[in-house]
């Protein structure tokens, strides 16, 4: 399945996700390029819209070995795991989780016109353009579980079947239309996969 552009690819979606409407979600997008789907989801469910602002903290001297992540509020999610695999302890991290905090703030001064909703005991939909690793997804669904979401369903339009696999357990719900075995990176599957600019992500969300 292809997708014409984000606005397709959140109508598809949408379609997908009628029986939350009763539900009275919260449709978060992962900005960027996960905003303009999850606006197509928002406007069908008759659902607010917000963005997730999630920073992955990375190992030193391997920035794509996810040690943990940061969100708004302050939250904090760790894998002691890893860490202890590393040797490492969350403190050795100490300067660049506060860099990573001061890139949420910006963020949400940048992307945001208003207050971020409480989502304490919220359903949530977590949404984005696609997924290739799922790393950032694994964080932002980390950092929506701290923040005291009670349901949340990761909804993407496209992802390989291995991402969604391993994403399951972090959701309460999966929907994803378009599950391509051959899978080299989600622009592949839109006609228009245009970088959203800021501007876009806060026009949204007015």
């Amino acid at each position: 399945m292809r997708f014409r552009d984000r606005a397709d690819a959140g109508r598809v979606l949408a379609a997908r996700l009628k029986h939350l409407r009763a539900a009275d979600p919260v449709v978060v997008g992962l900005p960027r390029g996960g905003v303009p789907v999850a606006a197509e989801v928002a406007a069908a469910l008759g659902a607010q819209l917000d963005v997730v602002l999630v920073r992955k903290i990375g190992a030193p001297d391997r920035e794509e070995l996810a040690v943990g992540a940061i969100g708004e509020d302050g939250v904090t999610v760790r894998n002691d795991a890893v860490l202890r695999d590393l040797g490492l302890s969350w403190d050795d991290l100490a300067d660049q989780i506060e860099r990573e905090r001061a890139e949420v703030r910006r963020r949400a001064d940048i992307l945001r016109p208003g207050t971020r909703p409480d989502l304490r005991g919220r359903t949530v939909i977590l949404v984005d353009d696609g997924i290739a690793t799922g790393a950032t997804v694994v964080a932002a669904l980390r950092v929506l579980r701290d923040l005291g979401v009670t349901h949340i369903v990761l909804a993407v339009p496209v992802a390989p079947p291995d991402s969604l696999a391993a994403l399951a357990p972090l959701a309460d719900e999966v929907v994803c239309p378009s599950r391509p075995r051959r899978f080299a990176a989600v622009g592949q599957w839109y006609d228009d996969f245009t970088q959203v600019p800021d501007e876009r992500v806060r026009m949204l969300l007015e």
